[in-house]
């Protein structure tokens, strides 16, 4: 019998938490904490040198022995250096463990050797780390020991952001300073901030560690680059929301345990769609410890796998023919005394402050489409949108049956006289209840969908960073409530004012609602006709961070420079580069080392078969046909892989880092698609004893 588990004993016992600091500090440093954490401002070092030792001494308590200033470099994952407690030993040689204020708020790490976008070169090293105060420190405990790990932003010596989490922070302060001017119109003078909250599902695949290792494309690139279907893919739905298989299961009961001893609300689990496939929810808090979390997440599931001999795959598509993995990005806003800004209410036509928030978030993602777009966009995640599986590439805001027909009756009037009901739902069998449905269905195939009381953003890559599609929707909506404020804070007649700017930012702005069948052909072409972008790839996104629009939005309000733009920008182009170069190279490895020569194996055997069969004067006429087959396919890799090998020795030399990507896109990525066809078909002829690597039944099917 399994041991009971005391959750409510076990979660955030390795997180410093408010209620341990309230235990280990004096009041009147508490005080201070929480005022900063609360009201923004910095600590003296004075509180700093205390705060600092109670962390230590908690720390060391529970068996650590280092700390690190945990950051989130432009790499997209987290980044640690550890040091020791281990100061001088005093005058009777007994060792000191010491962790001192200063050590607490600021680090010095390398800055040259993180991408950086032209922001630091090799010879300009200096970079900071900065607590964050408003996330919990926590402690980390694998191999190395217990390491205490504080939260940080990551500066450069010139005090730009080279990290994910600096510009976070300053969109979350520039929309809760304009969500603030909102509810001060409509008499909320409690709310001293709003505060942007987060919630990630994240959905992953498990394989064999076994079989993963027999795979250098799953090592190298982390998605199989050669693979034929397997005899069964995703197409009986069995799989979604099935029994969870016992290996799975104890997987995830450790991952539970771990991510709850870290603070995280892990809530949710099951199987996803595609065979292998599953997901893990939270519940959502406040962006920036979202963001925190579900890098800890990602690291505790890879992790955990080893454990079970296992390994996480957390790319957008690990598996060609079946589902990848997305992250739904469930975003709200929400007063610190409690009020949901996107809570409609029962109803929400005569809720004029919901319609405002509404009306601001439909203008903002009209105006920015190209921007949310880009935030969501990674090399991985290239293979999932528009790709009938995710939502399209194209951005679009799902409202529901009864807030489209709120829209519809003030863009057409000016008022929303009625609303419509979900109505009651009846089973037809008397044993089961009878309950109230919800006035809207859901729409899976919708990028931006309102679901009750927030915004579901699903076009987040999964293995991606959240901080840039949240920093980018912080920042839009910043703008929008900006604007709207600016009318209505110097309007006469306020509710005038009021009803006629929800009515002009609706009617501007309705094509951006759409609610049908975001995966049709009908779609695409309507999305045209309305004037919406489509942007397909991720490179052919990154150039909208440097738009006109996009440095006057983020300049306006302090969350990125111009400079720090344009570092991105190229971050983002030498990324695309290297990722479809390592995925080229691996491709050249595997055909040149295991597939063709297992092909021309096979080919020999086939051949002394022939002649066998033909000696012992039997019809040999059908191992022939086979031969001549594998062998067509042998010739045609061959000549696709000299192609491969050509266009990357091009690409790698290139200097222009865009011109380069594109030619990865565009020439290179058709290359190996040109390689890997003839691959996989031979994969079907040659027998799966000569065959080098674990198939996609080996894989999805065997864990």
């Amino acid at each position: 019998m399994s041991e009971v588990l005391n959750v409510e004993e076990l979660f955030a016992s390795k997180v410093f938490t408010r209620a341990t600091m309230k235990e280990r500090l004096p009041k009147n440093v508490y005080k201070e904490v929480i005022k900063v954490m609360e009201q923004g401002g910095e600590l003296s070092l004075a509180t700093a040198d205390v705060v600092a030792k109670a962390m230590k001494d908690w720390a060391v308590e529970n068996g650590a022995t280092h700390y690190t200033h945990w950051f989130q470099p432009l790499t997209g994952i987290t980044a640690e250096k550890h040091d020791s407690f281990v100061s001088h030993p005093d005058e009777n040689g007994k060792m000191i463990m010491e962790f001192s204020g200063k050590e607490l708020i600021k680090g010095e790490p390398d800055a040259s050797s993180f991408p950086s976008g032209g922001l630091r070169a090799t010879f300009e090293a200096r970079g900071y780390t900065a607590w964050d105060i408003t996330s919990p420190a926590f402690l980390k405990e694998d191999a190395t020991g217990v390491i205490l790990c504080v939260p940080t932003a990551f500066c450069s010596y010139k005090g730009e952001a080279l990290d994910k989490k600096t510009p976070l922070l300053r969109s979350m302060e520039a929309v809760s300073e304009q969500a603030v001017r909102i509810v001060r119109l409509f008499g909320n003078t409690e709310a001293t901030k709003v505060v942007a909250s987060v919630g990630p599902e994240q959905e992953y695949f498990l394989v064999d560690r076994e079989k993963y290792l027999k795979r250098p494309d799953l090592i190298f690139a982390g998605r199989t680059l050669f693979g034929a279907p397997a005899p069964k893919g995703q197409e009986m739905e069995d799989h979604y929301f099935g029994t969870i298989r016992e290996r799975i299961g104890a997987y995830m009961k450790d991952l539970n345990i771990e991510l709850w001893k870290l603070g995280v609300t892990a809530k949710t689990q099951h199987n996803e769609v595609a065979p292998a496939q599953h997901e893990l929810a939270p519940i959502y808090e406040t962006a920036n410890i979202a963001v925190d979390h579900n890098q800890l997440v990602m690291e505790t599931m890879k992790k955990v796998a080893g454990r079970h001999g296992l390994t996480c795959l957390l790319h957008e598509k690990p598996f060609a023919g079946v589902n990848g993995s997305g992250k739904h990005n469930n975003w709200s806003l929400t007063t610190d005394n409690g009020v949901n800004l996107l809570d409609p209410g029962d109803t929400p036509n005569e809720n004029i402050q919901f319609l405002l928030v509404l009306a601001c978030i439909i203008k903002a993602v009209d105006k920015h489409a190209d921007l949310l777009r880009q935030s969501a966009s990674d090399v991985g995640n290239d293979h999932r949108l528009g790709a009938n599986e995710a939502p399209p590439a194209i951005i679009s805001i799902f409202l529901g049956e009864q807030l489209e027909d709120v829209v519809k009756q003030l863009v057409e009037t000016g008022e929303a006289a009625h609303v419509l009901q979900g109505g009651k739902l009846e089973t037809g069998v008397s044993t089961l209840p009878d309950f109230t449905k919800d006035a809207t269905d859901r729409n899976r195939t919708s990028p931006f969908a309102f679901t009750g009381n927030k915004f579901e953003f699903r076009m987040v890559g999964s293995a991606d960073s959240i901080a840039s599609p949240n920093t980018t929707l912080n920042a839009i909506v910043a703008e929008a409530f900006c604007e709207a404020a600016d009318v209505l804070e110097n309007a006469e007649d306020f509710d005038t004012a009021v009803h006629d700017l929800i009515k002009q930012y609706l009617t501007e702005h309705q094509r951006i609602i759409f609610n049908g069948n975001g995966y049709s052909d009908e779609w695409v072409a309507e999305a045209e006709r309305r004037g919406l972008p489509n942007i397909k790839s991720m490179i052919e996104a990154v150039d909208t961070l440097t738009t006109e629009k996009s440095v006057k939005l983020f300049e306006k309000f302090g969350i990125f420079t111009k400079a720090e733009l344009e570092s991105r920008e190229e971050v983002l182009y030498e990324t695309y580069a290297k990722t479809i170069n390592i995925e080229a190279l691996t491709m050249i490895d595997m055909a040149s080392k295991q597939i063709i020569p297992a092909v021309i194996s096979y080919t020999k055997s086939l051949a002394d078969t022939v002649i066998a069969v033909k000696e012992a004067g039997a019809d040999a006429s059908a191992q022939a046909d086979l031969l001549k087959t594998v062998s067509e396919k042998l010739s045609e890799m061959k000549a696709a892989l000299e192609k491969l090998e050509d266009v990357e020795a091009k690409a790698s030399v290139m200097d222009d880092v865009k011109e380069q990507a594109f030619y990865y896109k565009d020439v290179v990525k058709e290359a190996m698609a040109e390689l890997r066809a003839p691959a996989d078909e031979a994969e079907m002829l040659v027998d799966k004893k000569v065959w080098p690597i674990p198939t996609y039944g080996d894989l999805i099917f065997e864990v």
